[in-house]
């Protein structure tokens, strides 16, 4: 049994490692070259241009349900509408261009073109919902078009390089590796087919039920698609695995809170119906447009010979992941302590921060604090949930701007 879940784990590792560092490579590439002055320009005018830019802006990017929030509320504070911050909100975390090729590479490009179709048309419709319901006037927005990466090329590709396969990576290779377990428990319970047997799963009733299951999950996106591929091969239809793939990834009980606090009740109502109601219509679509018994890759490559190339891939992932784990404990047990007693020193300025769960979520809490006037410097401490800010700020202001940001802040005693 244990050999049997080595094998299993090792096979997804195989078929996952070269999707992964392209498509993070690729997303390294998005941060680097797309200045924040060009997203604002395209989502600040009421309308279904905004909107539908939005959706064209969000599918590509790496973000999963929990740093897309944040990222959302900076959006909107930096003149997006409602509208098109729920467009991004609704279509972002489904996909990325990492999870776009290990869809591709796992369950077939059929099935990955369509789940991009599907995010791209439920984010641009629900957002379409909150622009005809807002009633509040347009705001008039002012952009800095100066706004333009100078940087060296050197610069640019370590930036890439940084954020491709340290940031990006270390915000979400926990789920991958759960995703990669689970993905392999599944096949050793579920040998091929064992699902089929049991035809209400493929109906709508099956497909409401994974959405019960799917819509307070946090999965990241690319993690889902492992264990959705490892179902499918045990029987579970497409359509039914599909509304796991939408709902899963687009949003959790974790973010509920900070989307009704940002964006309040109206929008957080549309966004809700929107990922519930068509996961589970593009599911019933899907199963119907496709036919059934499609071969899926992930049913085969498992017979085949890895090259030596795929092999070095999934080499230099897993030496990725331990190094991540490794300076994640490194922070937590040395550098965080080291620094906080270095800093007591020096009596600086201490907050307790909640609603952090992600990387992500410490970077935009500290460029928050540290764009408020009187800030030297700000660190923020995933570990600890605390910011260490040095400088003569107001305490209200910053409070005020991590809470803008969609989280909480409060003194620490």
């Amino acid at each position: 049994m244990l050999e049997r879940f080595f094998t299993e784990t090792w096979n997804v590792v195989l078929q996952l490692s070269g999707p992964l560092l392209l498509g993070s490579l690729i997303a390294g590439i998005i941060h680097v070259i797309v200045p924040s002055s060009f997203i604002n320009r395209k989502l600040g005018k009421k309308g279904i241009r905004s909107v539908i830019n939005a959706a064209i802006i969000g599918v590509p990017m790496p973000l999963c349900s929990c740093s897309v929030v944040p990222t959302t509320i900076g959006l909107k504070q930096d003149g997006a509408t409602d509208g098109a911050s729920t467009s991004f909100l609704i279509s972002t975390p489904q996909t990325g261009v990492d999870s776009i090729l290990v869809s591709g590479s796992f369950l077939g490009w059929p099935f990955a073109i369509f789940k991009v179709a599907a995010a791209f048309i439920t984010g641009i419709i629900g957002g379409i919902l909150v622009d005809k319901t807002d009633k509040n006037p347009e705001k008039q927005i002012d952009v800095d078009i100066h706004d333009v990466n100078i940087k060296k090329l050197n610069s640019r590709i370590w930036e890439t390089l940084r954020y491709g396969l340290f940031d990006l990576l270390g915000m979400i290779y926990r789920w991958i590796i759960l995703g990669i377990v689970i993905a392999a428990i599944i096949s050793i319970i579920f040998p091929p087919g064992a699902l089929s047997q049991y035809d209400w799963i493929g109906g709508i009733w099956g497909m409401f039920l994974m959405l019960v299951i799917a819509l307070p999950m946090y999965v990241c996106t690319t993690g889902s698609v492992l264990i959705a591929a490892s179902l499918i091969a045990a029987g579970m239809p497409t359509g039914t695995a599909l509304v796991f793939l939408m709902a899963g990834p687009a949003s959790n009980v974790a973010t509920i809170g900070a989307i009704y606090r940002a964006f309040g009740k109206r929008v957080l109502a549309i966004y809700l119906a929107s990922v519930a109601a068509f996961s589970v219509l593009f599911g019933y679509l899907f199963s119907w447009v496709i036919t059934q018994g499609q071969t899926m890759a992930h049913h085969h490559q498992h017979e085949e010979m890895a090259g030596w190339f795929t092999v070095a891939t999934a080499i230099l992932v897993i030496g990725l992941f331990v190094f991540l784990a490794a300076y994640d404990l490194y922070r937590k047990y040395w550098l965080t302590p080291r620094v906080l007693k270095e800093t007591d020193r020096n009596m600086p300025i201490e907050l307790n921060i909640k609603g952090m769960t992600c990387k992500h979520c410490a970077i935009t809490v500290t460029k928050a604090l540290q764009g408020v006037p009187g800030v030297t410097k700000a660190d923020v401490y995933l570990e600890s949930n605390l910011a260490v800010i040095e400088g003569n700020p107001d305490m209200a202001s910053l409070i005020k701007s991590v809470h803008d940001a969609g989280y909480e802040a409060s003194a620490k005693a």
